[in-house]
C-alpha cells in the first residue's frame, strides 16, 4: 500500500544510464537538495512550475536552478502517512534511478527508524524492538547492505551514504545511545562495513545538527574515534532558524567548526547535509545560503564537499513546512539562485 501510493508520482525516464554515476560525475562541489517528500507531492496531484510559472517536472526546476545532487531518506518500514510515511528502501531505489538517470549526484541517509529520526527521536524500527544488540548490528548491517545492493542493480552508485540522521544522542535508542558509546560506534561501523561491502566507492558521513557548536562535534566524535568507530566524513546540519537568531550570528561558528574538525580530524572530510530558513525571508535565505556555500568551500584542500538544502521543494501549502525554498506560487524561491 505504501509502496504503491509512493509510486504513482515516480515516472522514471524511458532511458536511464546505468553504473555511471560516481564515476562519471563525481566532480566538483555539491549542491544538493534533499527532495524525500517529492515521490508523495507528485502523488497527491502538486503542481511544480517552473519560474516561467510554467508545469515541469521538479528536479528539471531544481537543476535549473544549479543544484547538481540529490539526497534521499531511508525508512526501515515506514507508514503511508503523506508527512511522515513513504521512503521504504523500494521507494528511494525508485527515486534514486529517477535522479540519477537526470544526471544527478545521491546521497542516501539511512534513518534506522519507521520514521523521522532527529535529536529528539531515535526509535527503534517496530520490527527491531525486541532485538539484543547483537542483533542490532546484524539488523543494522542486512537493512544497510540490502538497500546498497538494490541501489546497484538498478544502476545508481550513491556517492555518500550517511549512516544515522542527526545522530548527536546516538541512535537506535537506548542500546545506541552516546551513554554507551562503545556500543554506538559499533553500530556506525557496522552501517559503514555493508556501505563499503556493496559500494567501496560511496564516502559514510556521520551526521550531527547544530553545525555552528564546536564542543559538540569535538566531544562527539573524540568518543567515535576513541572507540573505534568508522567514518569518512563529518556531516552538519545549520538552521539559523531553529537557533532562534540570525545567520550572522553563527556563521562564523559555524565556518571554525568546518575548519576545526578536517585538521583535528586527518583525513576527513565535512559536508553541510542540511540547511534550510523561513522561506518567506528571501532575501535573507540568499544571503545565508551564500555565507553557508563560501564557508563549506573555504575548507582547505577540497575536504568542504558541497552544501545540501533540505526539502526546497517542499511548499508550506502541501507540508506545512516553513523552511522550504518554494513559492506559494509554486515556483522555486529566488533564495535557490544562491546555488548558481
Amino acid at each position: 500500500m505504501a509502496l504503491a501510493l509512493g509510486l504513482l508520482g515516480c515516472a522514471t525516464p524511458a532511458a536511464v544510464p546505468t553504473a555511471t554515476t560516481t564515476a562519471t560525475i563525481a566532480q566538483g562541489f555539491a549542491k544538493g537538495a534533499d527532495v524525500g517528500w517529492l515521490q508523495q507531492m507528485e502523488a497527491t496531484g502538486y503542481v511544480f512550475r517552473n519560474e516561467q510559472g510554467q508545469p515541469q517536472d521538479c528536479l528539471a526546476i531544481l537543476k535549473a536552478q544549479g543544484i547538481n545532487s540529490i539526497r534521499l531518506r531511508v525508512f526501515v518500514n515506514p507508514s503511508d502517512n503523506e508527512a511522515s510515511g513513504h521512503c521504504s528502501p523500494a521507494e528511494v531505489v525508485a527515486m534514486a534511478k529517477r535522479a540519477a538517470g537526470l544526471g544527478f549526484r545521491v546521497m542516501i541517509d539511512f534513518h534506522y527508524s519507521d520514521t523521522w529520526a532527529d535529536p529528539g527521536k531515535q526509535a527503534k524500527p517496530a520490527a527491531w524492538a525486541s532485538h539484543s544488540f547483537a542483533q542490532l548490528l546484524t539488523d543494522v548491517y542486512d537493512h544497510t547492505f540490502s538497500t546498497m545492493t538494490a541501489l546497484k542493480a538498478a544502476g545508481v552508485t550513491p556517492e555518500w551514504v550517511q549512516v544515522g540522521n542527526e545522530i548527536p544522542g546516538g541512535m537506535l535508542w537506548p542500546e545506541g545511545s552516546t551513554k554507551n558509546f562503545p556500543q554506538l560506534a559499533q553500530l556506525i561501523t557496522k552501517g559503514y562495513e555493508a556501505v563499503k561491502a556493496a559500494s567501496p566507492t560511496s564516502k559514510v558521513i556521520v551526521h550531527l545538527d547544530r553545525g555552528n557548536d564546536n564542543a559538540l562535534y569535538r566531544d562527539f566524535f573524540d568518543k567515535l574515534t576513541a572507540n573505534g568507530g568508522k567514518f569518512d566524513v563529518i556531516g552538519m546540519s545549520y538552521y539559523p532558524y531553529w537557533l532562534k537568531q540570525d545567520y550572522t550570528a553563527s556563521i562564523a561558528d559555524l565556518r571554525a567548526n568546518l575548519l576545526d574538525m578536517v585538521a583535528r580530524y586527518p583525513g576527513k572530510e565535512v559536508v553541510v547535509a542540511e540547511v534550510g530558513n523561513d522561506y518567506t525571508q528571501v532575501q535573507n535565505s540568499y544571503d545565508m545560503l551564500t555565507a553557508t556555500l563560501q564557508a563549506v568551500r573555504a575548507v582547505p584542500q577540497n575536504k568542504g564537499l558541497g552544501v545540501f538544502y533540505w526539502e526546497p521543494e517542499g511548499a508550506k501549502s502541501w507540508s506545512g513546512y516553513q523552511l522550504s525554498a518554494w513559492g506559494d506560487d509554486g515556483k522555486p524561491s529566488p533564495a535557490l539562485k544562491a546555488f548558481h
